[in-house]
């Protein structure tokens, strides 16, 4: 699947890792134009009835966006993450929301670097396709939070060829719009493992055969239009050729995808943040007050300077940790970092954006309110900054543990 038409990428970013890339760049117009179709308006509907996005989901999966991860010999566009990143950065900056469907594409990485063969060949040219979504993550429960380590969730196997799995998640997002979910369980009981990273196992479960046979998706109301759940396990079998990689060794694979969604999610929050910037400038441009435009004032012009600065600064360390990925590292403290740096800048930059707008930016019909909470969410998830700065103290300064 091709998602733009372009030359061949060149070694450019090999030389300099801060040049433009004529491939990424075209992706970027790409997904501008595909954007432009979704405007505010369309964003405000959706976010005051709750109703998903639809339509917008088919647009970036019919243009192959979404694919972008997936080998060419399985329907996708075999790119990097840095393409990802630049997708779902644009998709954010053009004021759009990719929150509906970005995790398909770090989900879908645990299968395709631990997946076998038959699981790749049975799942990735339909997620490529689009006649298969997979988009819902079971790992956070109701009592462990993010510490993962102590989910209870239970598969048990039973004969060859089947798990038993019995437990609950929470924040289970766009189950009600998935049919594959990716679920991480317990298989080995905690006092049995050696390391508490064993005992862990990640099965594919097909949501279309479990709905009512022992899956319960229960979706919770928050402050954002975030299609999330609460899923309930009740003696659900799973096949056991679903398990992917090598049972108790779950958890492994699971980082892996979880360095991609912390760049990802960075990515959406340079979007955020470049959008706000935008947004404020415009305004301060055009706003008179006392006879004069309030850009014209420093109060209006520092903060809106201070905003732009951060977002390239964190965007410096989304790049990087997109590069190591790319290269075949684990870049934990990157990818943490990137996250967390981003999270700030949009954070800050919708602050500063909603102070410029006065009462204006309150109202409805400007979209900064929309805005404003969808990027309040990334200082909680997809893990909060405390506990990143607890993982940046101890794993790169080798603090003692605080907790």
């Amino acid at each position: 699947m091709t998602i733009v038409d372009t030359a061949a990428p060149t070694d450019t970013f090999a030389a300099n890792p801060y040049a433009p890339d004529p491939e990424i760049e075209a992706i970027r117009r790409s997904v501008r134009a595909l954007c432009a179709d979704y405007p505010g308006e369309y964003w405000q509907t959706k976010d005051r009835e709750r109703t998903y996005p639809t339509e917008f989901v088919r647009a970036l999966t019919e243009a192959g966006f979404l694919a972008v991860l997936i080998p060419e010999n399985y329907g996708g566009s075999g790119l990097g993450l840095r393409a990802a990143s630049a997708i779902l950065e644009e998709i954010h900056k053009s004021g759009c929301n990719g929150a509906a469907c970005h995790a398909q594409m770090y989900i879908m990485g645990t299968i395709l670097r631990h997946g076998s063969a038959e699981q790749k060949a049975r799942w990735l040219p339909g997620i490529a396709s689009g006649d298969l979504r997979l988009q819902a993550f079971g790992v956070t429960e109701p009592g462990s939070g993010t510490d993962t380590l102590s989910l209870r969730t239970v598969a048990e196997k039973k004969g060859n060829d089947r798990y038993i799995v019995n437990g609950q998640k929470v924040w289970t997002s766009r189950a009600e719009h998935s049919d594959l979910m990716l679920l991480l369980a317990r298989t080995t009981p905690r006092e049995k493992v050696k390391k508490r990273t064993e005992g862990l196992s990640v099965f594919v479960v097909d949501m279309r055969e479990a709905r009512g046979n022992g899956l319960t998706i229960r979706p919770i109301r928050t402050m954002i239009n975030h299609a999330t759940t609460e899923t309930f396990f009740d003696d659900l079998e799973v096949p056991a050729e679903n398990l992917i990689g090598t049972e108790g060794a779950g958890f492994r694979y699971i980082l892996d995808g979880m360095n991609a969604e912390r760049v990802l999610i960075g990515a959406e929050c340079i979007g955020d943040a470049r959008w706000f910037i935008d947004k404020a400038t415009a305004y301060a441009r055009e706003r008179t007050v006392f006879g004069r435009p309030i850009g014209q004032n420093q109060g209006i012009q520092f903060p809106i300077a201070k905003a732009y600065a951060a977002t390239e600064a964190a965007d410096l360390m989304v790049q990087k940790a997109a590069c190591l990925f790319d290269a075949g590292e684990k870049p934990g403290a990157e990818a943490n970092m990137a996250k967390m740096l981003a999270a700030d800048a949009a954070w800050d930059a919708a602050n500063m954006c909603l102070q410029s707008h006065g009462g204006f930016g309150f109202a409805e019909e400007y979209d900064i309110e929309r805005k404003f909470r969808e990027t309040r969410l990334y200082q909680v998830a997809p893990i909060s900054t405390n506990l990143i700065l607890s993982y940046i103290a101890e794993h790169v300064l080798g603090l003692p543990r605080s907790f």
